[in-house]
């Protein structure tokens, strides 16, 4: 079994965030200097993600896209507010090797379609975000956990790659009791 590296950096406006649930976000620092680290730390490859893009109807990653690219030399995938094939070429110019798509498959099915067959199956990620139910089943959601779908999260998984995605990045959320209360 091969094992890749493959971190994960959430970005909201210009920083890296951490937060618990994307509440109470908590600034790190500048995304393109931890990519450089992670880089020089032998990652395999590098997710960017900006956590309230779809929330807010924007993408503005691409002037860290630019930057981190220049210093990097592994995969880089973006995600976040990406809603088309105009966006999908401007975050793969911006510098970017793979465009990760969620929101918008889920909306637009045939979205999947079109972008891998303009760009290629490899350079499209689907992004899932699976949360367990009571049956112990799961269901897709978006919105980064916010907003329930309706859909089994594992038809979806293959209905995306049914359609042409060439990668799927599946994201499992937990309830995390935050009060004693919740326990």
């Amino acid at each position: 079994m091969n094992i890749r590296i493959i971190p994960r950096l959430d970005i909201k406006g210009p920083n890296l965030v951490k937060g618990i649930h994307f509440e109470g976000l908590r600034v790190l620092g500048k995304p393109e200097n931890f990519a450089k680290f992670y880089y020089e730390n032998s990652a395999d490859e590098l997710i960017f993600i900006d956590v309230v893009a779809s929330l807010y109807g924007r993408n503005s990653l691409l002037d860290i896209i630019t930057k981190t690219s220049k210093d990097i030399f592994i995969p880089l995938s973006v995600g976040g507010g990406i809603r088309s094939i105009d966006d999908i070429k401007n975050v793969l110019r911006a510098g970017a090797d793979k465009a990760v798509i969620n929101t918008a498959a889920i909306n637009n099915p045939e979205l999947i379609k079109k972008a891998s067959t303009k760009f290629g199956s490899s350079t499209i990620v689907i992004s899932i975000e699976a949360i367990k139910k009571d049956d112990g089943s799961y269901e897709a959601y978006t919105d980064y956990g916010r907003e329930s779908t309706g859909k089994d999260a594992v038809k979806w998984a293959f209905e995306a790659a049914d359609s042409g995605a060439g990668e799927l990045m599946v994201t499992q959320s937990v309830h995390i009791p935050m009060s004693q209360d919740e326990m």
